[in-house]
């Protein structure tokens, strides 16, 4: 026999194809990508209609240091001015009042004035860019041409100053000098000649000498070419706006609100506990998924898929069982158990039902064992034939097939055959509620009834409750091996995943794979409210009455739930009854 599902391993993982698988589950966060994208949009459309009236003119001076010979290549501009400093001088508030007093602004207008001059310097050059924004063209242009002229003219001003001073101060140190000297060439030509003369001569030489130095500095600065710059690109009035317009504007908030949209998704989908994919299941588990259930558009049917109006279900159920029939670890004992990881049981049991049948379309002797003993349902959904009237609607205290009451424990003899119609017919042995279920599950019965696989040719088929709500399926294990998982991946969670795995391995038993399916018909994300009815009494309901005759009762469309069969924290903490579909007779 061909063995198609590997044991209990992890799956090999393929760098690519976890890519790929990645990709797709961001993908199913189209609400959150599509807010980034409205975002953007938005975003693209603001400053397209900001920048739509926003005009820029660009004005470039060219500076220079003084010199005496301009043609000195000696002489480095660079060392002589400060490009950085020059370009804060030029953002000052000195040169926007210079500026301001051209254009006739007023005070209030100021702040304004100022705030649309950008000045920047092109590397490796010294080059200061004058950029004004405003909202007219020749208004930019006007103050782009007034900034640079304010700048240049206060340069000039501050550099005249500065040789200015520097004169000043070399006149004053030369004028005391020149006195002096005067005073001594009066008294050289009052004095005899001699020695005396001769001295005197001399000092008068040495005078005229540190004056003459003083008048050659003095000349040297008043010769200085004090230009301080020149304007290389006057401003003109630009033709077109400055914004990118409303079509870049439109793309470009569209692809930043992609990317934020995708970053919100990726950073949604690393917290998010929940497995959004096969592969995450199949990796939690250990153990391939063997199949997702297509959406039910029915609105919900019974339990059976044959027959039905959507035959995409019977066709999934079917591809399940012949998967699970050619599995070596199946194949060698045929006994399975189908279990929910928590909350409600019925797609369980739709799974179970329907692989009995599948398995019973094939020819083999289906026995589908309900050992949910909580809330026990099959009986009252599927079509049965036990030659009498159903479990369920024996009156408290009346005997049943085999001289057994209705305080017999669990399995009390009574078999049902369920008509599956096209597939043919297999067996149930129906739950029911028990004093004690763990008792009973692990009776000597319970045990017999499961070994009834060892027979040629036959299949046991066991339901149990949620593996993570109660200990039941777990005390089912040693005895089957083999475990179907049925969850809905978006209500469950990783970690729930792993649990199952490493209880259902510690027990002794084997994950065969898993089966998918969506949300129910009117499911809501979070916990269904469902309406609550009262409970009937009655055997179904697990109470003893007196010899009074009761009434003829109709089917029970809502099983109610023990108080003390309830765990908290099993996920039905704010369920108190739980709704059942009725099947068709």
């Amino acid at each position: 026999m061909i063995e198609t599902n590997r044991p209990a391993a992890a799956p090999a993982e393929d760098e690519p194809d976890l890519l790929r698988d990645q990709f797709r589950q961001l993908l199913r966060y189209r609400r959150l990508i599509g807010a980034g994208i409205g975002v953007g949009l938005l975003g693209g459309v603001y400053l397209g209609i900001s920048t739509a009236d926003t005009y820029v003119a660009t004005a470039d001076v060219v500076l220079r240091a003084p010199t005496d010979d301009p043609f000195n290549p000696s002489l480095a501009p660079d060392k002589a001015i400060n490009i950085g400093s020059e370009r804060q001088v030029a953002l000052s508030s000195s040169i926007a009042n210079e500026a301001a007093k051209k254009l006739g602004v007023s005070a209030s207008g100021f702040a304004a004035l100022r705030s649309g001059l950008q000045v920047t310097n092109p590397p490796q050059t010294m080059v200061l860019r004058f950029t004004y924004t405003a909202s007219s063209p020749k208004e930019a242009a006007k103050r782009a041409n007034a900034m640079t002229e304010a700048y240049l003219l206060k340069r000039q001003e501050a550099l005249d100053a500065t040789r200015d001073k520097m004169v000043k101060g070399y006149k004053e140190q030369r004028d005391p000098i020149a006195k002096q000297l005067d005073e001594l060439s009066k008294e050289i030509a009052r004095m005899p000649a001699g020695a005396g003369r001769d001295a005197a001569s001399s000092a008068k030489t040495d005078l005229q000498s540190e004056v003459g130095g003083y008048n050659t500095k003095i000349t040297k600065l008043e010769a200085l070419d004090m230009t301080p710059g020149r304007v290389t690109s006057a401003a003109t009035a630009p033709t077109a706006t400055d914004g990118p317009g409303i079509v870049m504007s439109l793309a470009l908030g569209a692809a930043v609100g992609l990317a934020l949209g995708l970053l919100a998704a990726w950073v949604r989908l690393v917290f998010d506990p929940a497995p959004r994919s096969e592969g995450d299941v199949a990796r939690s588990l250990r153990a391939p998924v063997l199949g997702y259930l297509p959406r039910d558009r029915t609105g919900g049917g019974p339990l059976l898929a044959a027959g039905e109006a959507d035959p995409r279900v019977a066709e999934e159920y079917r591809s399940v069982a012949f998967r699970l029939a050619y599995d070596s670890r199946f194949a060698d004992r045929r006994r399975l158990l189908v279990v929910a990881p928590r909350g409600s049981s019925e797609t369980a049991a739709a799974v179970a039902v329907n692989l009995a049948a599948s398995f019973a379309e094939t020819g083999k002797d289906v026995l589908l064992i309900e050992a949910d003993l909580r809330t026990p349902v099959l009986a009252s959904q599927l079509p049965t034939d036990a030659g009498g009237r159903p479990r369920w609607s024996r009156t408290p205290g009346s005997p049943t097939a085999g001289g057994r009451h209705a305080d017999s424990e669990w399995p009390d003899g009574r078999q049902l055959v369920v008509d599956a119609g096209e597939s043919g017919s297999f067996d149930l042995i129906p739950g029911e509620r028990a004093r004690n279920v763990p008792r009973a599950l692990t009776s000597a019965r319970a045990t017999q009834l499961i070994s009834e696989a060892d027979s040629p040719n036959s299949t046991v088929v066991v339901l149990a409750p949620p593996v993570l709500s109660y200990a039941d399926a777990l005390a089912l294990v040693d005895r089957v091996d083999g475990v179907l998982v049925v969850c809905n991946p978006r209500a469950v969670h990783r970690t729930d995943l792993s649990r199952i795995r490493e209880l259902i391995s510690g027990a002794g038993g084997t994950v065969l794979g898993a089966v998918l399916h969506a949300p129910l018909p009117g499911e809501k994300r979070g916990r269904a409210k469902d309406k609550i009815v009262p409970a009937s009494t009655g055997p179904a309901a697990g109470s003893g009455t007196s010899g009074k005759a009761a009434p003829q009762p109709q089917p029970i469309p809502y099983e109610v739930a023990e108080p003390e069969q309830h765990i908290p924290g099993d996920g039905t903490d704010t369920v108190a009854l739980r709704t059942v579909r009725m099947g068709r007779r």
